[in-house]
């Protein structure tokens, strides 16, 4: 276990007190002002509040483009990428378009075929799609750094649209149309959008350019019924939960929670035990999106994808049962591979001053990044997982701490070892690259060598921001139910309070997981620490979350630690 340092957040007393004379709840007030939340209208964000769709560079010319594709009949791919989020936004652009009349099917390339994003290799299979050649293919949640893939779209005779949210390289694709936030020049003030949200955005400007057209006999389709697959995507996909995308992942719970959603979506909360009536964007990033993550690591992402195109609820059970079981596959698959790599750093690979790599020839590709991402909590340090393909080469996925900009690691070892990297590619918290095997020892000590000289450093301590000290009147079922009931994620996270307790009794549950009966004051709670065994002295610091826990019927307060220091 890593010892952290725990922080607390700084309090805005002026944004709180206004957040409050708006009638908010105090706590709340405190911990939304304390995330820099200071307009009273975000508490409660409604459609009407959602940045316009014309302030989103090419949204308006692909909406064009997309009309008249429609109004000549021309047939459409769309491209997808082979994650939560490119599976629901996928989802939004079939759904969305074939309701306002296109012609349309989609394609998910393999990553261990393929690779990533509309390439060559997939141009190829877009044009012997089983629906018919393509006259225009639209990329979701990928296709900014397609270069070769659009050209080679171009000579074969298909245009392309793209709609992506990840960050462009020097050159831009020479597509038709280019719907991304995060491209020179385009003035969209939320930079957050996920895959699913921008092609989201793209569908509401279409219903704009259609109505102008008129080409319906009312409003046309009712896209805020896609907001679960909206909320899904962005949820999944970890992007910052800026007010935009707070709102949209609000709407998107409110619809579930009132029983409003996909076949697919309401099957995967009854495979992974979920309960729509109380979604919350935790069920979404840790109990339905990996359920259709793990079809594109283990299969074939085709089936998240038709779990969530189906409106027959058999059809969209037997395909949430498919995922469920791939998904468990998964987690055995990924428990094995991190016991082994635990085994391997502890007892056979030197050691390491500031980084963490581990490789073996049988480990499987798609869930080396997950693997990486328990390698670096455990050690607090960047860390790599590498595994074989097929042609001897080896495929790695990494994971960062915040002091160390991974993908900047990456390009100075690239630099230094001419030929050592075949290819990288990724951002500061998560990359991916290809290696010559018979370079990885050296790779191991060149990659911690430039971890150490671009930080700085060759220890990482993390940093735990807390809010605070709980008020006692406020450790109730009640405002756990509230807090649970809000929006949390990255870039506004759930609220972790900071107290000293007395430790009256503990025990081990199932060998691995700490449970605590604690005192505070006159105050007595139930608490648990996940995957901790070492066990607490009598007095103790603690960082921790405020939960309900429901068992046999009877709902109680529990504390869920997350962190402990000797008081």
């Amino acid at each position: 276990m890593v010892r952290a340092q725990l922080i607390n957040r700084p309090d805005d007393a002026a944004n709180r007190q206004r957040l409050e004379a708006a009638g908010i709840h105090p706590l709340l007030a405190r911990l939304w002002a304390a995330r820099g939340l200071d307009d009273p209208a975000q508490a409660q964000p409604r459609w009407a509040a959602m940045i316009p769709p014309p302030h989103l560079t090419h949204a308006g010319r692909a909406a064009v483009l997309l009309a008249d594709a429609i109004a000549a009949g021309r047939r459409m791919l769309v491209v997808a990428d082979y994650d939560c989020d490119g599976a629901t936004a996928c989802a939004v652009a079939l759904r969305a378009l074939r309701r306002m009349g296109a012609t349309v099917d989609f394609l998910v390339p393999d990553r261990f075929e393929t690779g990533y994003g509309l390439s060559p290799a997939v141009v190829e299979l877009a044009a012997v799609h089983p629906a018919g050649k393509p006259d225009l293919l639209i990329t979701v949640d990928n296709g900014i750094a397609s270069i070769d893939g659009v050209e080679a779209a171009r000579q074969a005779g298909m245009d392309v649209i793209i709609t992506d949210h990840h960050l462009p390289g020097d050159e831009l694709p020479q597509a038709l149309a280019i719907v991304n936030p995060n491209q020179p020049d385009c003035g969209f003030p939320s930079k957050h959008l996920a895959g699913v949200g921008v092609i989201f955005y793209l569908m509401v400007a279409l219903r704009a350019e259609l109505r102008q057209r008129g080409a319906f006999s009312d409003k046309g389709p009712r896209l805020e019924e896609l907001a679960d697959l909206v909320a899904l995507g962005t949820v999944a996909d970890v992007v910052r939960l800026d007010a935009n995308n707070r709102l949209l992942v609000t709407q998107g719970l409110q619809r579930m929670r009132t029983g409003h959603m996909q076949a697919g979506v309401r099957a995967l909360f009854e495979v992974s035990g979920r309960e729509p009536r109380s979604a919350t964007a935790f069920d979404l990033g840790f109990a339905l999106g990996p359920r259709i993550n793990a079809a594109g690591r283990l299969a074939d992402m085709s089936l998240g994808v038709h779990c969530l195109l189906t409106d027959d609820p058999d059809e969209a059970r037997a395909l949430a049962r498919q995922l469920d079981a791939i998904n468990q596959e998964r987690r055995d698959i990924e428990l094995t591979m991190r016991e082994e790599a635990l085994n391997a750093l502890t007892h056979e690979a030197p050691a390491r001053d500031a980084s963490v790599c581990v490789y073996h020839p049988d480990w499987h590709q798609g869930v080396v990044g997950l693997v990486a991402s328990r390698l670096k909590e455990t050690y607090w340090r960047p860390a790599l997982a590498f595994a074989r393909c097929e042609d001897g080469t080896l495929r790695g996925s990494g994971r960062s701490v915040p002091d160390v900009h991974l993908r900047d690691v990456l390009d100075l070892v690239s630099k230094r070892h001419p030929g050592m990297i075949l290819k990288f590619g990724g951002h500061a918290m998560a990359a991916g690259l290809t290696l010559v095997e018979s370079a990885y020892p050296r790779f191991v000590d060149g990659f911690d060598a430039a971890v150490q000289e671009l930080s700085g450093t060759g220890r990482f301590e993390p940093i735990i921001e807390t809010d605070g000290s709980l008020e006692p009147d406020f450790a109730t079922i009640e405002v756990a139910g509230l807090l649970q009931e809000q929006v949390w994620g990255a870039g506004f996270p759930a609220p972790v309070f900071r107290d000293t307790f007395t430790v009256l009794h503990q025990r081990l549950l199932k060998g691995k997981h700490l449970k605590l009966f604690l005192q505070r004051g006159a105050q007595r709670f139930d608490a648990i620490w996940f995957n901790h065994a070492d066990t607490l002295p009598e007095r103790a610091e603690l960082a921790y979350r405020l939960d309900r826990n429901e068992w046999q019927g009877r709902v109680s307060v529990q504390l869920v630690v997350e962190h402990g220091l000797p008081a």
